[in-house]
């Protein structure tokens, strides 16, 4: 409603001393506040009513009408009640701040004037909310013309002032209306909605990320692929998209909520189509895929990709080069409908795949559509045209953050290696997947090394299972190896019995752990940057800011604590393997 129709209402009592010209500013809401400063109560768009009991004198004024003008609230309106006439130094405030200012009448409750704004401002969201979804329906019933979500999320913004984005569960933006949502926050809102989903809480789950408040609202899969509602949640929580709404829904009316839940509905029918545009992708990478476990002849697996090729690298012409990536997600029994051995994983693990192979930095459809994934049993099989899905490690990712789940790569020759690699996969996406995977499911995947042909595609998927074995052996829910770690040492570490790594790295590590608790030595941190260094004194001294005798002091108490030289290959590399496994 518009400020100017409270001046339209007798029974409001209402009488305007100032901002005129104010008056087509939009109320979204009403506060009763005699506090100072009401800042942390105003979101903007509310018209606050006040009996002035916190102006003492005039030099009030001015403060308190910034405040409100600062946080954009639509009108100020001050009640006759407690000082009669409303002070001339208020006037004054809000005429230089261009904040309309209402006087009270003091036979006019303010519950009247809260209960009037309220009612009209629901009222008319919800007409407005209930013609924004008509008129959307009937865009998607006219054909593809009806432009997709983008149109019902562009109502949302010009009708009724509501931002709103549709997420993948991974965050990535698949739709949304104005300013796009930074990735960050998309993966946030995602591990929000995710992690209340896992519990069972009921949609809309509130979310607060950086000082905003937002409405997350499932979009179900409704279409031929779509789980029972009588099944396991986790057949469907990491594939179901969502509805980010910046507002906060836990005082919205249930006509409002049922309202937007018929949007979801709406967005529901374009995910169905865009679901149905990815069976023909499905369809020939399953094919490659039965072609090379039964050892077809390479010539017969290159005539189907010649097929494959210009379907999901359109006018490119040749057959590129190819990665094969495999994923699986596996589910710990839980308390949950279905005993994770019940769980179709296959299905759940081809869905997010197709998820986290889309660049992050890409909004829409495009990229998934140049993505071919089969299933066989609990695994997802991934065909990648090289030229379609390039992954670069994210901006501002340290060496630590790189290497988190590939210990010892070389991170020059990995950024100079074309195609995908492991870690920065799920770099954007390990938090919200996380978050999904709650406390009994673990995602863990492989990639292999690109190849040229056919005859090298058998290799490359023996190469990513034997990577994804990798990655499964390592703690943690979300997991990834490559192939280059195939041929480091890093292969054999997580294959140790636990029992054998425990008591080798006590033998070497315990005594400097104990005598840094005793002394604050920083013996362990000395010792990790000794081999980081390559022994090299000058160069580890410079790193941990020390003068070289006193990192020669330090290296001598390693040696006499552990019976270790520090100057023999030997003894190096057990204390490496020692740190790595530790």
């Amino acid at each position: 409603m518009r400020l100017r129709a409270l001046l339209e209402t007798d029974a409001l009592g209402l009488r305007l001393l100032g901002g005129e010209d104010e008056l087509d500013r939009t109320v979204r809401g009403v506060m009763t506040t005699d506090l100072r400063d009401p800042s942390r109560y105003l979101s903007g768009g509310e018209l606050v009513l006040t009996g002035l009991a916190w102006r003492r004198d005039a030099a009030d004024s001015e403060p308190f009408v910034r405040i409100l003008a600062g946080a954009g609230v639509a009108g100020l309106a001050a009640g006759e009640a407690e000082l009669g006439d409303i002070p001339a130094d208020l006037v004054e405030a809000c005429l230089h701040h261009r904040l309309p200012l209402f006087a009270v009448n003091e036979t006019v409750a303010f519950a009247t004037i809260t209960e009037y704004v309220v009612r009209q401002v629901s009222g008319e969201r919800a007409g407005d909310l209930a013609a924004v979804v008509d008129r959307h329906r009937r865009l998607m019933t006219s054909g593809p013309a009806g432009g997709g979500p983008e149109v019902v999320l562009d109502l949302l913004t010009s009708d009724l002032d509501l931002r709103a984005w549709v997420l993948s569960p991974t965050g990535r933006q698949i739709a949304g209306a104005g300013a796009p949502l930074p990735g960050p926050l998309g993966a946030a809102l995602a591990g929000h909605h995710l992690a209340a989903t896992r519990t069972g809480r009921r949609a809309p789950h509130r979310a607060a990320v950086a000082g905003t408040t937002y409405a997350l609202f499932p979009i179900r899969n409704t279409g031929r692929g779509a789980v029972p509602a009588a099944r396991d949640v986790r057949e469907s929580v990491l594939s179901d998209w969502l509805l980010a709404v910046e507002a906060d829904a836990s005082d919205w009316p249930a006509a409002r909520l049922d309202l937007l839940q018929g949007v979801t509905q709406l967005i529901a029918v374009e995910r169905d189509r865009r679901d149905a545009a990815r069976t023909v992708r499905r369809r020939l990478a399953q094919e490659v895929l039965e072609l090379v476990q039964a050892g077809a002849a390479p010539a017969e697996i290159a005539a189907r990709l010649r097929v494959a090729a210009p379907v999901l690298l359109p006018g490119l012409g040749v057959a590129p080069q190819w990665q094969v990536v495999v994923a699986r997600v596996d589910w710990s029994a839980s308390g949950q409908t279905a005993a994770a051995g019940e769980i179709a994983s296959g299905p759940v693990a081809q869905a997010l795949l197709e998820e986290i192979l889309v660049d992050p930095a890409v909004s829409g459809p495009d990229s998934a559509d140049r993505i071919a994934v089969a299933h066989t049993g609990e695994e997802a099989i991934a065909l990648v045209p090289l030229p379609a899905v390039i992954t670069a490690p994210a901006d501002g990712e340290d060496e630590e953050g790189a290497a988190a789940g590939s210990d010892g790569e070389d991170a020059d020759a990995l950024a100079d290696e074309p195609g995908l690699h492991a870690d920065a996969l799920l770099a954007s996406v390990r938090e919200p997947l996380t978050a999904g995977l709650a406390d009994d499911g673990r995602l863990t995947l492989g990639v292999s090394a690109a190849v040229h042909s056919a005859e090298g595609l058998r290799g490359a998927l023996e190469e990513a299972r034997h990577a994804r074995r990798v990655a499964a052996a390592r703690p943690g829910r979300v997991c990834a190896a490559g192939h280059h770690e195939l041929a480091s040492h890093v292969l054999l570490l997580p294959f140790v019995p636990d029992d054998v790594r425990r008591a080798f790295t006590a033998r070497l590590l315990d005594p400097l752990r104990d005598y840094d608790r005793r002394h604050r030595a920083e013996l362990i941190e000395t010792l990790e940057a000794f081999l980081d260094c390559d022994g090299s004194w000058t160069r580890c001294a410079a790193r941990l800011h020390l003068h070289v005798n006193t990192l020669r002091y330090r290296v001598g108490r390693i040696e006499q604590l552990t019976g270790r030289d520090l100057s023999r290959l030997e003894d190096k590399l057990d204390f490496f393997l020692a740190l790595r496994m530790s």
